[in-house]
């Protein structure tokens, strides 16, 4: 398993041209890692600025780090070459346990140590109580229906004539609590990093770092008996690539903020992700779904992208919005409808209108947006970006293959397959531009994309020739006539001229499909 990306790399069409495709491309950028400096950079908010690659690395470390992968890689085949790379060291983030509320006493010399102690985030809070928030409209909305079938029909007239002559001042109520929550939301209203998309942000960033520390601890816990070993290759790659990636996006400040940590877990699972905290959790499937380390590249910059982004806490503070005013809808529905059957209808339509018209839709467009700028990253890194696309063009066959459903776009939460590869082949053109800049070795001439679409075409078409030769194969043959003419003389009655019933098909054999079993003695015996 440790060798997962060379033998991946054997079977894939994008290893036609050897081992040195890799190292004259993307893996011989990935040496030029360094640590980085203490200087400070300046804000970019556009995708394509000038001064995307300033933090340039020195021609004379180009080889280190893709040997010491590739030494990894071969640890197992080739002892020799790993023995000096298990001992040397690899850049990891530190970890420590929480720092302590630290006591000093007056001259300084004794000092007591206690556990801090942390208040709940407040999205956590949120998530507690948005189920309460629905019971408590569910029951609200049903008291003031039952409240109103209670009132005799004179009072109901009379109520209802009131409503009416105050109608100008509960217009003017609705208004003013529309001007409220209008204040309310371009008071929170933030621009997103990289992109400079404007967006609504009601959760601080701060605030999200300490979910996503709580939400760590039970992924750490959940995955203690699975992770993968760091002293494993395949921890030492995803390792490298990640910090890597860091590295050579240095001028985005957010990235630069983060300390990225690594994760492997060992499951079959073709998954991975990142919490807003830096945290990258990497299952084993995806690394064996992966054709090359450009592939690993672009799904990590990928899952990298959401955290830089915010895109956890976009969500939420999009989702924390519209509940509110959706409170306010159950709770009307629950006092107007006559009956609970009909308000439950009528709340599980409301759910799934929210579902499929907002929360869906806007989930494909922070998954779109993190595979733009996700291509960036791996731009910056040197990675091929045209492996981007041939990415999710396997995926597609894959699921083809395994007889995965196909699930519309319009119930998913991510783009579908196809226009995925539509959108990335849009941008490969300028993201090669932008790897341009940033003095990357040369891609080769051939494109990984024409290289997989030929490939498939060719399996194909031996597909279709090798099920053409098997239907050939299995066609059945004609017997020749005398042991036609014994068969039906052994098993008709009438002997071998007996008219066949017109209502009765004949098999390849000469025999009726429905000719009944014979009544009288056979003629071999019982």
């Amino acid at each position: 398993m440790g060798l997962f990306c060379v033998n991946l790399l054997r079977k894939h069409p994008l290893y036609l041209n050897g081992p040195a495709y890799l190292s004259r491309s993307f893996q011989t950028s990935l040496c030029r890692q360094r640590r980085p400096t203490a200087t400070k950079t300046s804000i970019d908010t556009e995708l394509h600025a000038s001064k995307a690659c300033k933090n340039q690395l020195p021609p004379e470390t180009i080889d280190s780090v893709f040997q010491l992968k590739l030494r990894r890689s071969f640890s197992q085949r080739h002892p020799v070459l790993s023995e000096n790379v298990l001992s040397s060291p690899v850049g990891r983030l530190r970890r420590g346990p929480h720092v302590p509320i630290i006591w000093l006493s007056q001259r300084g010399q004794n000092f007591h140590t206690s556990c801090s102690h942390r208040a709940l985030p407040a999205p956590l809070i949120w998530l507690v109580l948005k189920p309460l928030q629905k019971i408590t409209a569910i029951i609200l909305g049903r008291s003031i229906r039952n409240w109103w079938l209670a009132l005799p029909p004179n009072k109901q007239l009379l109520l209802r004539q009131e409503v009416w002559r105050c109608r100008w001042k509960l217009t003017a109520g609705g208004m003013a609590a529309m001007v409220v929550m209008a204040i309310f939301l371009l008071t929170n209203l933030d621009e997103s990093p990289v992109t400079g998309r404007t967006r609504l942000l009601v959760f601080s960033r701060e605030n999200y770092m300490e979910l996503a520390a709580v939400i760590a601890d039970g992924y750490m816990e959940e995955f203690a008996n699975s992770l993968v070993p760091e002293k494993d290759p395949r921890h030492q790659v995803v390792e490298i690539v990640v910090q890597h990636l860091a590295q050579r996006n240095q001028d985005i400040p957010e990235v630069a903020s983060i300390p990225w940590s690594v994760h492997v877990v060992d499951s079959p699972i073709v998954n991975a992700f990142v919490l807003p905290n830096g945290k990258v959790f990497m299952f084993t499937g995806m690394l064996e779904a992966v054709a090359d380390v450009h592939q690993l590249t672009f799904i990590l910059g990928h899952e990298m992208a959401h955290a830089v982004l915010g895109h956890s806490a976009e969500q939420a503070s999009l989702s924390h919005a519209v509940d509110f005013l959706s409170l306010i809808m159950l709770t009307a529905i629950w006092a107007l409808c006559p009956r609970d059957s009909l308000a439950v209808l009528g709340q599980w339509i409301q759910t799934k209108l929210k579902q499929f018209m907002l929360d869906q839709p806007y989930s494909r467009k922070l998954e779109a947006e993190a595979d733009q700028v996700g291509l960036q990253l791996a731009a910056k890194a040197c990675a091929d970006v045209r492996a981007g696309p041939v990415f999710w063009q396997q995926m597609e066959i894959n699921d083809q293959l395994t007889g995965e459903p196909t699930i519309p776009e319009w119930l998913s939460t991510h783009p579908s397959h196809k226009n995925r590869v539509t959108q990335l082949d849009r941008l490969v053109p300028q993201y090669l531009e932008l790897r341009e800049s940033c003095s990357c070795p040369a891609l080769p001439a051939t494109d990984p994309r024409t290289v997989f679409s030929q490939s498939v075409k060719v399996l194909l078409e031996k597909g279709r020739k090798e099920v053409k030769g098997n239907e050939e194969r299995l066609k059945p043959l004609p017997l020749p006539q005398s042991l036609n003419t014994e068969l039906r003389r052994t098993i008709l009655p009438g002997g071998p001229d007996t008219a066949l019933p017109a209502s009765d098909t004949a098999t390849p054999l000469g025999i009726p499909s429905h000719t009944p079993w014979p009544s009288q003695p056979h003629p071999l015996g019982p």
